[in-house]
């Protein structure tokens, strides 16, 4: 059975030698709830398809969208995303959590 990162790794393999930019997310810091960890991956391509996670739901789609730009670009960029305890409440979750994901264009 292959790893996340062989699926990953090898999808960023045959999409760069296919000619096609290719931005890596890389979960680099957690507080608190998160539903991947550290060192999780989302590598994307410029058609925007992806593979991989570094955490879901709409977190995933802001982190596809500043990979697209960062493969036009070229510029890196870190993002963070989190919820407060009493928000996570609110919305039926059971705490709250941060989650800080480095974004590259993969060379």
């Amino acid at each position: 059975m292959r790893t996340d990162a062989e699926e990953i790794f090898s999808s960023v393999e045959r999409w760069k030698a296919g000619g096609q930019g290719v931005a890596l997310a890389t979960v680099v810091q957690t507080w608190g709830s998160s539903p991947r960890p550290e060192g999780s991956h989302l590598a994307v391509n410029e058609r925007g398809e992806f593979v991989g996670s570094v955490s879901g739901g709409c977190i995933e789609g802001a982190v596809v969208t500043e990979a697209l730009a960062a493969i036009a670009d070229g510029k890196p960029r870190t993002l963070e995303f989190g919820v407060s305890d009493e928000q996570a409440w609110e919305v039926g979750l059971a705490c709250g959590g941060r989650v800080r994901v480095f974004v590259e264009r993969f060379e």
